[in-house]
């Protein structure tokens, strides 16, 4: 029996701490996907998975009071003067220096592709349930580990709107030919979208992925 006790006590200090792993004191979890991609536990700006976090715009590493054009520092104002990401360099993908999650956590951490968002959408399980009071996605990979993303809702303007309700989380790809918006997974109760576009001066949540 003591020998038991001890293999049962051995196998739960390995499942636990595989779920746990830390990369500069940011937790993450390995959830068995195809492509190997390793996803953190808590949003940008937050301690726990239930925490809503930050909100960025699209290219912005610091939260902000107003969400619109004339507070976007990647435009003078309005879209047809956009000075980054956009028809003078015709750059899609953020780099690193725009990326609020390698420039707030640091290390190999970044804002996940379209197709890691894609990946995670049809790969995973995903179960709307509350934790802590608060409303969200469970959702638990090919190995039966499992992260949970909150309904933290967005910005736009100076409200907060849809908070309990939807989420919207950046990822780091423009939309191909269309400099205005960016991809996005965007959930709620009934639906989840891993091809959402949005705005890119809408403030969203970000959850974080390691580099390979």
């Amino acid at each position: 029996m003591k020998k038991l006790f001890y293999i049962l006590c051995f196998s739960l200090t390995v499942s636990f701490t595989a779920c746990n792993k830390e990369h500069l004191g940011h937790r993450y979890v390995d959830l068995g996907l195809p492509s190997g991609t390793k996803w953190a536990t808590c949003n940008v700006g937050s301690n726990l998975p239930e925490e809503y976090g930050d909100y960025f715009a699209w290219g912005e590493t610091m939260t902000k009071e107003t969400y619109n054009l004339d507070t976007y520092n990647l435009c003078d104002g309005s879209f047809n003067s956009q000075t980054k990401y956009c028809k003078l360099d015709n750059k899609i993908v953020l780099e690193l220096i725009d990326d609020a999650a390698n420039v707030n956590w640091g290390g190999n951490w970044r804002i996940p592709t379209k197709e890691e968002l894609d990946e995670l959408h049809t790969q995973c399980i995903w179960k709307w349930e509350c934790i802590n009071g608060i409303n969200g996605y469970t959702i638990t990979g090919p190995n039966d580990n499992s992260i949970f993303m909150p309904a933290a809702g967005f910005c736009i303007g100076s409200d907060s709107l849809a908070i309990g309700t939807d989420g919207g989380y950046w990822s780091s790809s423009l939309e191909s030919n269309e400099y205005d918006n960016a991809h996005s997974l965007y959930f709620n109760l009934k639906d989840v979208y891993s091809n959402y576009t949005g705005l890119r001066f809408f403030g969203q949540s970000i959850r974080p992925v390691l580099s390979k």
